[in-house]
């Protein structure tokens, strides 16, 4: 397993550790969970740069990198949900995200196989609401105030950006996909 890989294998396995670090019962554990939620975001851009630059691009790494991204931004949102079960902005927009990424999964998937993956090739949109969402969990994932800044609520005001980037995201992957989607290709 080259370099790459192994950062994108070793995000797969920080996720058991983010979720028991999210619930220790201790002060410092939010400032913890968020430092290994970072840590993991981090190596996501890492691992790519250094699969690009050192030339070791691989099958596997296309798998399993979105693979780890997914699964650890979905185990976040649902962590952050069960914190606040109550707050619809939070629960709408976490929808909406989750739902979006199995569509578009099953969309890329279905495209590469009909030979028109580039069509939904990762757009401007897509890396905004990466980013958006990123920023958003940080946030909620600390959720204590900041020097009087309101952490949560300004992290569930991001998480609500990252869903309107999303369903933008969404629709531009779905445009670029119509015409093939009606073709009739079976």
């Amino acid at each position: 397993m080259n370099i790459p890989n192994t950062i994108t294998s070793f995000r797969i396995v920080l996720i058991p550790v983010f979720i028991i670090a999210f619930y220790l019962p201790y002060s410092w554990a939010p400032a913890l969970a968020t430092f290994i939620f970072w840590f993991a975001a981090l190596t996501d851009w890492f691992d790519g740069y250094l699969a690009r630059k050192l030339k070791q691009q691989s099958a596997l790494g296309a798998f399993i990198d979105p693979l780890a991204d997914k699964l650890m931004v979905a185990t976040a949102v649902i962590l952050v949900l069960t914190k606040h079960p109550d707050n619809n902005w939070l629960l709408f927009s976490s929808l909406i995200i989750i739902s979006r990424e199995i569509l578009i999964s099953s969309l890329r998937e279905w495209m590469t196989i009909m030979g028109e993956a580039n069509a939904v090739a990762v757009s401007f949109f897509g890396k905004a609401k990466t980013t958006a969402q990123m920023f958003a969990l940080l946030f909620l994932i600390y959720e204590k105030d900041v020097l009087g800044f309101p952490t949560l609520h300004f992290g569930i005001g991001l998480m609500v950006w990252a869903a309107i980037l999303t369903l933008l995201s969404m629709i531009i992957y779905l445009r670029a996909a119509w015409p093939t989607l009606m073709a009739g290709k079976s």
